[in-house]
């Protein structure tokens, strides 16, 4: 057998070890221990980590690297980072939106990230976002998938031409409906915005993502009537709620009875643990809410759950890398997710969730799948996560497009190793 590309001696995230992965024309040919073949090039694995790549399914493109821009957000809080937003639009060029959008996916590229679902505001009359971000969607397409969601930031109702405007925006190729309920002039508004962007979505068989309740009010509750207008239309499995952070703070009474809607319903959630954590609670002194939504509640439901990055050094969120495995490490610290089990599926909620969620095809690490995967220096996807740990090879459609080499720390001790690998630290039993 002749392939392009043969990994030896990879460990899965399902815990399979002494794997070798054959990849031919794009594809993974065989997934199996000791594959005789004939490879163009041969990465020796040896031992450590080989993962689905990585996915983030809540970002915000049109947006990144534009920290400082017109100015900073001294108050760090949502509402002044939708102002300086609102600052900024005006200035935004269709050349300044590309160059910034370019240098994230080739950082994103670099951390093992092939998957970005991007928001891209429409309450611009230019829709310059949206011009910039699908001639991007094209460049980047050799060797990252971008899926574009039309977000009216300012309210579909409460943006004068934010609802013509989403409308020109999926003619010219924007793929998901979104929308943001809970900024709505009136709780009225916000119940109206869910039900005619489903409607939307439904008649021309696209997908849904919704900015839904990302409010530390109990009472925002848009996303009981996203699950009924999900199950009324028919749009299981295509629809996804960002944030729900609102349901951090709903009494657990409400909980019980919302979360098997949603779960009834299909309805997908991503929650945003980097700004989740900074932009919520900010008008409680102490005790101080986390914000994050009920990730483990949902889990436990059979709700898919995904955590997206949702900002880098822009008017929101002034830090950020692009690293998934930050955003991992912040969901379960912030959920309490400290199990074996649930940290695994924190891994997932970085990898193969986020890639139900945006319907990916040929995701996975399995004969015919894309030959798209990252070796880790890690042994298993907790100690990935523990570590932040280096992409040491990032292979798109069977061609390596990204390398590092693994750090070592020389020590100078008396009677000590004179190397340390942060990846030698495993749990003694």
């Amino acid at each position: 057998m002749t392939v392009d590309l043969l990994v030896t001696n990879a460990t899965l995230p399902d815990g399979r070890a002494g794997v070798d992965i054959a990849c031919r024309d794009g594809r993974i040919l065989a997934v199996e221990p000791g594959i005789a073949a004939e490879a163009g090039r041969v990465i020796d694995a040896a031992g450590r980590l080989v993962s689905p790549p990585f996915v983030d399914s809540h970002f915000h493109l049109d947006a990144t690297l534009s920290l400082g821009l017109p100015r900073m957000n001294e108050s760090g809080t949502l509402l002044e980072g939708i102002a300086l937003w609102g600052e900024l639009k005006p200035l935004l060029t269709v050349e300044a939106v590309m160059e910034r959008a370019l240098r994230y996916c080739d950082l994103a590229v670099s951390q093992g990230l092939l998957a970005i679902r991007s928001h891209v505001d429409v309450c611009d009359d230019r829709l310059t976002g949206v011009e910039a971000l699908l001639e991007v969607k094209k460049r980047v397409a050799p060797y990252l998938d971008l899926q574009l969601v039309a977000f009216p930031q300012d309210g579909l109702y409460r943006s004068p031409t934010a609802e013509a405007n989403l409308l020109r925006a999926l003619d010219m190729g924007v793929e998901v409906v979104g929308g943001i309920p809970h900024f709505e002039r009136t709780m009225a508004d916000g119940a109206r915005s869910v039900r005619a962007l489903c409607e939307i979505a439904a008649a021309r068989g696209l997908r849904v993502d919704l900015h839904c309740d990302e409010s530390d009010d109990p009472l925002s509750r848009h996303i009981e009537t996203l699950a009924f207008e999900t199950q009324r239309l028919g749009l299981q499995g295509r629809v996804a709620g960002s944030h729900l952070t609102s349901m951090h703070s709903m009494d657990n009474y409400y909980v019980s009875k919302l979360l098997p809607l949603i779960a009834e319903a299909g309805v997908h959630a991503i929650a945003n643990p980097l700004i989740n954590i900074t932009l919520q609670g900010r008008h409680d002194s102490y005790p101080k809410r986390r914000g994050q939504t009920r990730v483990p509640e949902m889990r436990a439901q059979g709700i898919t759950v995904a955590f997206g990055h949702d900002c880098v050094m822009d008017p929101w969120y002034s830090m950020g890398s692009g690293d998934m495995l930050e955003v991992a490490s912040m969901g379960l610290h912030v959920a309490q997710m400290m199990s074996r089990g649930a940290m695994r599926d924190a891994f997932a909620c970085v990898t193969t969730h986020p890639a139900t969620i945006l319907g990916l095809e040929g995701y996975g690490l399995a004969p015919g799948c894309n030959a798209d995967f990252v070796l880790l220096q890690a042994a298993d996807p907790i100690e990935a996560i523990r570590l932040r740990a280096r992409r040491l090879a990032v292979v798109r459609r069977g061609r390596v497009i990204a390398e590092s080499d693994p750090v070592l720390t020389r020590l100078d001790l008396p009677d000590r190793p004179s190397t340390l690998d942060p990846a030698d630290y495993a749990p003694a039993g």
